[in-house]
């Protein structure tokens, strides 16, 4: 009869004493889900000293309305005393404020135009 040797559990890295799991950590990989930017909308208020067109032209230059939208933005504005003129991430909505507000300014129109979380 051959000699039969059982086999031997092999040698961890570095030599010595097989590793049992006593001690040992293990970390788990969670996946990690990016939420989407927060909305702000871009909004127009009233007063009554703006002419009409400037508003309009400034929805078409700023935030691209075509004369159909930016005049409805523009009654609405006149009638409701504000309104929506684009939902932009806050840097984007902020750009578009200081925009309108330089435009208004430049202008010498009393035009506000503010940013509100969406």
């Amino acid at each position: 009869m051959p000699d039969e040797t059982p086999p031997q559990p092999p040698v961890p890295p570095g030599g010595g004493v097989p590793d049992d799991g006593q001690g040992s950590v293990v970390a788990e990989r969670k996946t990690q889900r990016t939420q989407p930017p927060r909305m702000y909308q871009v909004v127009m208020l009233n007063d009554d000293y703006t002419p009409m067109e400037f508003v309009v032209m400034v929805l078409q230059e700023y935030f691209k309305r075509d004369l159909e939208t930016a005049t409805q933005i523009m009654l609405k504005i006149h009638h409701e005393g504000r309104g929506v003129c684009g939902v932009y991430t806050k840097d984007v909505a902020a750009t578009k404020v200081e925009l309108v507000l330089a435009a208004a300014r430049r202008g010498g129109h009393p035009l506000q135009c503010i940013m509100e979380a969406a």
